[in-house]
């Protein structure tokens, strides 16, 4: 039973039922009971893998399937149960609060633009005395201004390029760079090996283990602003506050992505040396990223991108900063589509929902945990209802209809059953009544080919 063993525990992400539910397997497998085999909607592919392993064990299965696929999903939900289904989102800014920085924001470009230079595209190339730019330079006062930092840099590569921005300025190789104990989003994890850095990892829930580390000594501390994990509680700011008292002279790095707009501070504004996140999180166009900080720190980062090819042109600076005031409102309003959307999920408005919750495992979501390991399908179903099959920013300017998708990857690797279970919902630009008909069409059309 090796192999059956091994699937459970690497394919399926059993942790703690494995040995309860191999002794209940061998018992239908030894059994001389059978039943009508029939296909099924859910588990075909891990009961029909159970089966061959099986086999492969000298068993017979004919007959089996149905027991053994009912076997599958009690144990899959008791495994799924056992994974505490709760989150600790961000606290969100109002809808008030959005409004008003769409009117800080233009309020910042009356002042830094006439109105002939308003309606300009901009200028290309690296100017004599600023290296990038002109326009491109006022937009970055403006971006300074508007997100409470002394300067601010448009660089290229979108979130990840702001990231490697952030790090190339700010690490050599060999330094110190201390980071939360929990899966590193694939690009940032590629910039911290391709640097070869020593990466020191601790978990950032709890700040004791944080103090102990920067009192061993540590170059850069990195902290991801959305959460990485359900179990996280940690608040950036709070840390960025602490490890100053500690240690004033450590390098203080966050990424901002997916938070930028929603939350009242970026970790620049709060006390880090730089920040980095995307503009085509907040409606911009495609590859674009920004760095904010200290102008010790963005000097270094223009600096090191003086090549022409790599410059954010005028035109597209300009293009990024108006499509910038539109995000507030339509973070806002987004923001008010999720709060309704789980409160009238957790009032069982849909069949074979157990539990919604608003989490910030990277954009501003709802998680929707069915009572059935009907994840997967629903998600394909709701496609047909309109529903976008992936993200492209995400909540990008070309992500309209809401979206229905596999829960975030980090999720998965570190409780890979939950993907059976969970549904991640963002809204989009769209209201709660439309996502409430999709997800509950969706379940029942799932549940009337059982039936069939």
């Amino acid at each position: 039973m090796d192999k059956i063993r091994e699937y459970f525990e690497k394919e399926l992400g059993f942790k703690k039922h494995t040995d309860n539910f191999l002794d209940d397997l061998l018992k239908i497998l030894k059994s001389k009971k059978t039943g009508k085999d029939t296909d099924f909607i859910w588990l075909k592919k891990e009961t029909d893998a159970l089966c061959r392993l099986a086999k492969k064990e000298g068993f017979q299965t004919e007959g089996k399937k149905t027991l053994i696929h009912e076997l599958l999903t009690g144990y899959l939900k008791k495994e799924a149960d056992a994974v505490p289904f709760e989150t600790h989102p961000l606290k969100m800014i109002s809808m008030q609060k959005e409004i008003e920085n769409q009117y800080r924001l233009v309020d910042i470009m009356h002042r830094h633009f006439n109105g002939y230079e308003a309606l300009e595209a901009g200028d290309y190339g690296c100017h004599i005395k600023y290296g990038r730019p002109e326009r491109t330079m006022k937009v970055e006062e403006v971006l300074a201004e508007y997100f409470h930092a002394e300067a601010a840099a448009l660089v290229r590569g979108g979130g990840t390029g702001a990231i490697r921005a952030m790090c190339y300025a700010s690490l050599k190789p060999g330094s110190r760079i201390l980071i939360h104990d929990a899966p590193l989003y694939k690009t940032t994890g590629i910039t911290l090996e391709a640097m070869n850095v020593q990466i020191v990892r601790t978990d950032f829930n709890d700040f004791h283990n944080i103090e102990k580390e920067l009192k061993k000594g540590i170059d850069v501390l990195y902290i991801q602003r959305v959460r990485q994990k359900l179990s996280d509680t940690y608040d950036e700011i709070s840390i960025i506050e602490k490890a100053r008292k500690i240690d004033p002279k450590v390098t203080i790095l966050t990424d901002e992505n997916y938070a930028v707009n929603k939350v009242e501070k970026t970790g620049a504004s709060a006390g880090a040396d730089m920040s980095a996140f995307s503009t085509f999180k907040l409606m911009g166009i495609p590859g674009i990223g920004i760095v904010i900080g200290t102008k010790k720190m963005i000097d270094i980062v223009h600096e090191q991108n003086y090549s022409g090819g790599g410059q954010v042109q005028g035109p597209e600076a300009m293009k990024t900063l108006r499509s910038l005031v539109e995000n507030p409102v339509l973070l806002g309003v987004q923001s008010l589509s999720v709060d309704e959307i789980v409160k009238r999920l957790n009032q069982k408005e849909v069949p074979h929902v157990e539990k919604a919750l608003k989490a910030n495992i990277e954009e501003r979501i709802v998680l929707v945990k069915l009572d059935l390991p009907i994840a997967r399908e629903v998600i394909e179903r709701a496609i047909d209802y309109g529903a976008l099959p992936h993200p492209v920013g995400s909540e990008s300017r070309y992500e309209v209809q809401a979206l229905f998708y596999r829960i975030a990857k980090v999720m998965i690797d570190e409780n890979p059953v939950l993907s059976r279970y969970v549904i991640r919902i963002n809204p989009m630009r769209s209201g709660p009544d439309t996502v409430i008909r999709i997800l509950n069409d969706s379940i029942l059309d799932i549940m009337k080919q059982k039936e069939h």
